[in-house]
């Protein structure tokens, strides 16, 4: 019989088993990949059944798509904050590196390699645009007085990547070149193929911020 105004302990219990489920697949995806990921080998660490664990989760995509879920509900959750706190563009962008390097196997799950087979659901990429609408609501109260460049003009009509966002195009073009260089710089970095050159990574994506806030 359900608790009033609480969970049931069988609720809570599924909780929790989910959670260790997905605490699980964090591991192998770290080890070896997310095309890796076996919900058999995670019923066998956790001491179940493949067909107990199915109650759980109905299948590989499934889970996957709560991890993705959960990763970008924290990255939204993260700039929607800093936001709110009165973040400009570029404390924005140091908090996505600061997401990013306090774990990269997440990041590389919503921004590395996608999953052979796997297609996320829609309300997924929902969130994955609110993230972007976030930075987009950062771009557009930035001054633009250069002359339109001829992918501004491309974007007047080729906007629907936003969303609706109301956003100028200018600001548009702004954002996504924010997005695909600090992307390029932080996911460098996270593969380790800045180690041994001898620079900081930090003062590049830092130059590379700059710059954009340049133009």
């Amino acid at each position: 019989m359900a608790e009033t105004g609480t969970t049931t302990p069988r609720e809570r219990y599924r909780t929790q088993v989910r959670t260790e489920i997905k605490e699980r697949a964090w591991e192998q995806i770290a080890t070896a990949g997310a095309t890796a990921l076996s919900l058999n080998a995670i019923a066998k660490q956790m001491g179940m059944s493949g067909p107990a664990l199915y109650r759980y989760f109905a299948g590989r995509d499934e889970l996957i798509t709560e991890l993705i879920r959960d990763a970008y509900s924290s990255l939204a959750d993260t700039l929607r904050t800093a936001a709110e706190s009165g973040a400009d563009l570029t404390a924005l962008a140091h908090a996505l590196r600061e997401w990013a390097l306090a774990d990269p196997h997440r990041y590389f799950l919503i921004y590395g390699t996608p999953v052979p087979g796997y297609q996320a659901p829609d309300d997924v990429t929902g969130i994955a645009q609110g993230i972007m609408a976030t930075l987009l609501d950062a771009c557009a109260v930035l001054p633009s007085d250069g002359p339109a460049t001829p992918f501004d003009t491309h974007l007047e009509s080729h906007r629907q990547w936003a969303a609706g966002h109301p956003a100028p195009p200018a600001a548009l073009h702004r954002g996504l070149a924010l997005w695909t260089r600090l992307h390029g710089v932080l996911s460098l970095e996270l593969a380790g193929h800045f180690n041994g050159m001898g620079f900081d990574p930090a003062l590049l994506y830092a130059a590379e911020l700059d710059d954009l806030l340049s133009r």
